[in-house]
């Protein structure tokens, strides 16, 4: 188990880690999301040592993880950590790269190793091609097997698929994801991309300004979000006051409500005066404005007329579930 207690970190006297504390058991996965310089990298390399903490202490089950003031060469054996700089050998070839680690008195494993490791990445065509030659997204790929084929206990990633395109990035993050389950490798992925968190991860940790704002399961967190930072983090939401969708309430309060959540109504609801019409492949996002100086966001099936009226409904259900949280 994964163990962080109090840690902090301070830089030029500005605190960029402030007083974080968390567990992950063996073969968890953790997604750290936060709007970019709340500190996701910086805790990344806090926990594999390249940082050396102002306070607190980090330790892989009864092995404590150093920080350079106590140890020259950051890293221990039982944990990989993929930054967004990739360390390759670039005049070798893609197999060279990922079975380097791999040993060489056993030929017909490394052999095997590498090419299964090839195939998850989807890069078995390129095992001759010099890396330099690759593109980028290859290359995160490329880099991404090479420190699986050391088969450590932890891994650490920072913005894993960030340079991968779309049409491969689905089958990659479900490829290796699964393949860190099936293995039980603890996972903790710093990213931006709603699709790396919300599907694969076992809890997401909120950071704001380098401290927790939350630890929750993804769809909990999704579902109940307890501000409007943690809700936008996953994309467009809305902040509507709760009088004006129940009329009769006496609350002052406004909940957080996703486009995806606004039901269109043939005549009765919030009124709206439609702006935009953006496509979104599925769907319209639909920007309008329901008072002066208050925009809304809605999804829709079909693309509308700047100016047109549109009513607009929140389950009640939903609003119940809000003004819980």
């Amino acid at each position: 188990m994964l163990h962080v207690k109090d840690l902090t970190f301070s830089y030029s006297s500005h605190q960029i880690i402030s007083n974080i504390s968390f567990t992950a058991d063996k073969g968890a996965h953790i997604s750290i999301i936060g709007e970019s310089g709340c500190g996701k990298s910086t805790l990344l390399k806090l926990l594999y040592g390249i940082l050396q903490p102002t306070h607190g202490n980090i330790s892989w089950g009864d092995n404590p993880i150093l920080g350079p003031d106590f140890k020259l060469v950051p890293g221990e054996t039982f944990m990989k950590y993929l930054s967004q700089d990739f360390d390759l050998m670039p005049y070798v070839s893609v197999e060279e790269n990922v079975s380097q680690y791999l040993s060489v008195f056993y030929p017909q494993e490394l052999k095997e190793r590498t090419a299964a490791l090839l195939e998850m990445i989807e890069m078995t065509a390129f095992a001759k091609t010099k890396v330099k030659l690759l593109s980028g997204g290859q290359q995160q790929r490329v880099a991404l097997a090479r420190v699986l084929a050391q088969k450590p206990e932890i891994l650490l990633l920072d913005e894993p698929f960030s340079h991968i395109d779309n049409s491969r990035k689905n089958s990659l993050r479900r490829n290796l994801f699964n393949y860190l389950k099936t293995e039980q490798i603890t996972c903790i992925v710093a990213s931006h991309d709603t699709h790396d968190i919300l599907s694969f991860a076992d809890e997401v940790m909120v950071l704001k300004e380098g401290r927790i704002l939350a630890k929750e399961h993804p769809e909990t967190l999704y579902m109940h979000p307890k501000n409007s930072y943690t809700a936008s983090l996953f994309g467009d939401v809305n902040l509507i006051p709760i009088s004006l969708l129940k009329p009769y309430a006496t609350l002052e309060k406004s909940i957080l409500v996703y486009p995806s959540e606004l039901i269109i109504s043939e005549n009765s609801g919030l009124k709206v005066w439609v702006k935009n019409s953006y496509f979104k492949g599925s769907h319209y996002l639909i920007e309008a404005q329901l008072n002066e100086t208050d925009p809304i966001l809605f999804n829709a099936p079909h693309a509308y007329e700047a100016e047109k009226e549109v009513f607009l409904n929140v389950a009640l259900e939903t609003i119940n579930a809000r003004l819980k949280d």
